[in-house]
């Protein structure tokens, strides 16, 4: 069976290979085991059951809360010549009998429904006597409670498998801790452990966090880099939204709202203007972008701070689903915290502790000093080993100076315990500072020996540092209301026993160095093909990614394709789809080619002189790890490379770890500046905490030996045990 879906594959939807773990999955599902599939946004999720649906005799019923994911679904499933609808209440009445009428004359291999359509007895009625050969659940995240979209009528799928026995089941979904995870299978009754788990990370999106200090200007300045691209704000608060869309209005962005206060039919007008590409920016609340498959969304901004990791992850997942770059910003300030604390404090007091752990979660994942995808992919229970991935903004920023900071930070905590321990750092600072606010009078804390003394430091260094004592465990802070403590650690330092290192300025957002050098294709054929998938989408009403997504526009534009042949060899292009719109574009591929002298070129021969030919295929730290092992020296490869030593230093260091093996050389502590006894002690240190976290072994060693030290001395100590072993 697994041929003929490999068919289908090609065929209908126009792919050359299955993505990673699609085809095992596929295969699971045929083999009618129940199958629970873990898959990042993007991921290739929809292929898993619609492949099947193409193979079982019977119906595929699909599960989904979302009514924008149906009707994306089924117009793109119609293009592809497959038999799909949508039953919800989005539906009118006279589309509703006809689609049912479809399926009583089995014309229809999908049944797209909602969870409460599905479990409404004439519905049941309805499907009972048909042969229903798959159960899909889309987004089974809302199964648990312990998720972050929790729905309760989601629960009750369960009793519906009842009336399809031979059903098999597949529940998907890109967002699940493991102890989501656990409790999907344990809802639906898996009875095998059938777990497809992807990774979590979605390579081709650049992640940033910064500080929230002038949102609209921060804001203005990030869309000016994304001219006549697409892309999605969130705001937390509908009035956000409104006052954030005018104004960008006004500065002549493109730009609409969507929110849960706009009346349905501007709602569903403004994104179905966004989906066709006639308006480039959504502002909106989260209530926007679910279900909503638009592949050539190039950036997501975070107005506001989202409630929790999950909602963040979805919610950047909407971006480059075409496996280009995106990249993804988000605002972050502790005000928004206070905002989200207010809301979760209206809920149970279970759901508040829950909610509390997710909140503390992400905070977490704004302030780390790490690769942004380790703590985001810990999250989700996923190790993330590579010591930086180049697509965040924490490894592009390199390692940051530390000073000391002992005074500030005895100014600091001695202010928190005069004013008594209850208060948030907000007031701490405006004591520091001398503010005059009423809250500091109120209180009297303008007589105190602590007021004034922080007046060196503006509040943005002040709040910045009192993260860092959080951080670094010399205060606690109660997340219910926000106060800080002292710990024991901090009266160390109060008292001169413990010094404190750590940074003063944030650095600054340094996006032009984040750019990756872009595929080179003929942007001009590239706007001319554009121009001519809006024309055809707006005549068959559909969004303009259901004819071709941008890849497939760029690759025409790449290879220049003249022939049928030719065309079909392009990613997404299979038989059906030339066979609607082939044609079309081939005449312009091959006008355009023609008036400027433009030969076809082959897709398998294509090559980047940059790198030798015959070492296209390999990775940088492959390249580098080999010109090491073959005897060139660390100067010689920053040379070869034109990179920096410690850029050559990471190369080789994911070269090892990824089980290859490198020559033993001194040449590595001819690099280091610590002497003698500071390396053996960095190596003693190295026995005790490991090689795989740096961090640990930073703070062990009280912050006094560089970062880049740190890389160079373990990949030193790794090499020498590595031929300890081998000897």
């Amino acid at each position: 069976m697994i041929k003929q879906a490999r068919i289908f594959l090609k065929e209908v939807f126009g792919y050359e290979e299955f993505r990673p773990l699609q085809q095992e999955i596929i295969e699971n599902v045929l083999n009618r085991r129940d199958t629970l599939v873990i898959m990042p946004t993007g991921g290739g999720k929809s292929l898993c059951y619609q492949i099947p649906a193409l193979i079982f005799e019977g119906l595929t019923v699909v599960v989904s809360p979302l009514i924008s994911l149906m009707k994306d679904q089924v117009e793109q499933l119609t293009q592809f010549g497959i038999g799909a609808v949508a039953l919800n209440s989005a539906v009118s009445y006279s589309e509703y009998q006809h689609n049912i009428a479809r399926i009583m004359r089995k014309e229809v291999k999908l049944v797209y429904l909602a969870p409460e359509t599905l479990l409404m007895q004439k519905t049941l009625a309805m499907l009972s006597p048909k042969r229903v050969d798959c159960l899909t659940i889309d987004e089974a995240h809302c199964i648990s409670e312990w998720g972050h979209d929790f729905r309760p009528e989601y629960r009750q799928i369960v009793e519906v498998r009842a009336h399809f026995p031979q059903a098999v089941c597949i529940a998907l979904t890109a967002t699940a801790t493991p102890r989501v995870q656990q409790d999907i299978k344990d809802c639906l009754r898996f009875k095998t452990s059938n777990e497809f788990i992807a990774s979590f990370n979605r390579k081709n999106l650049f992640l940033q966090i910064v500080r929230k200090t002038h949102p609209v200007k921060q804001t203005v300045e990030f869309l000016k880099k994304f001219s006549n691209q697409s892309g999605i704000i969130y705001c937390l608060a509908r009035s956000q939204v409104d006052e954030l869309t005018e104004l960008l209005t006004n500065d002549g962005f493109s730009v609409k709202p969507y929110h849960a206060g706009l009346s349905d039919t501007e709602r569903h007008r403004n994104q179905e203007l966004f989906i066709r590409d006639d308006v480039q920016i959504m502002v909106a609340t989260i209530a926007f972008g679910m279900g909503i498959n638009k592949p050539n969304i190039r950036f997501i901004l975070h107005y506001d701070l989202p409630k929790n990791i999950e909602g963040y992850y979805q919610q950047i997942g909407r971006a480059g689903r075409d496996g280009l770059r995106a990249d993804c910003l988000l605002l972050f300030s502790y005000a928004d915290i206070q905002k989200i604390k207010y809301f979760i404090n209206q809920k149970e007091e279970k759901e508040q502790r829950i909610a509390n752990i997710h909140l503390n979660a992400l905070v977490g994942l704004a302030e780390t000093d790490e690769c942004r995808r380790i703590p985001l992919l810990r999250y989700f229970g996923e190790r993330y080993s590579v010591p930086k991935c180049g697509m965040c903004d924490k490894c592009l920023s390199g390692e940051q100076p530390l000073v000391d900071v002992t005074i500030p930070a005895q100014k600091f905590l001695s202010c928190v315990k005069r004013t008594g321990e209850i208060f948030g750092a907000g007031h701490v600072i405006d004591v520091l500072r001398a503010s005059k606010a009423e809250k500091v009078i109120k209180f009297s804390h303008d007589k105190l020996s602590t007021y004034g003394t922080g007046k060196e430091y503006s509040k943005q260094q002040w709040f910045y540092l009192s993260r860092q004592f959080l951080h670094k465990g010399l205060l606690s802070q109660d997340m219910e209301f926000g106060s800080l403590k002292l710990t024991p650690q901090a009266w160390e330092v109060m008292q001169g026993k413990e010094q404190v290192f750590g940074k003063l300025e944030e650095q600054h957002d340094d996006y032009a160095q984040s750019q990756e050098k872009e595929q080179a294709y003929d942007r001009a054929l590239f706007e001319q093909l554009r121009q001519k998938r809006k024309e055809l989408a707006d005549k068959t009403n559909v969004p303009p990614y259901v004819i071709f997504p941008d890849n497939t526009l760029i690759e025409m534009a790449t290879f220049f394709p003249q022939s049928q042949e030719s065309l079909l060899q392009l990613h997404g292009v299979g038989s059906i789809k030339f066979e609607k719109y082939g044609h079309i574009f081939l005449e312009l591929l091959c006008q355009y080619c023609q008036t400027h002298h433009i030969k076809e070129k082959s897709k398998q021969m294509k090559t980047f002189p940059s790198v030798p030919s015959e070492r296209t295929k390999k990775h940088r730290h492959i390249l580098i790890g080999e010109d090491y092992n073959s005897g060139k020296s660390i100067k010689e490869l920053i040379t070869d490379f034109a990179i920096k030593p410690n850029t050559i230093v990471n190369h080789l260091y994911t070269y090892i770890i990824e089980g290859y093996s490198l020559r033993s050389s001194d040449e590595f502590l001819t690099l280091s500046a610590l002497s003698s006894e500071q390396r053996g002690v960095v190596f003693n240190t190295f026995d005790m905490l490991g090689t795989e976290r740096l961090r640990p072994v930073f703070e062990a060693l009280n912050e006094q030996v560089s970062y880049d030290e740190l890389h160079l001395l373990r990949l030193y100590s790794l090499v020498e045990k590595q031929e300890k072993t081998v000897k």
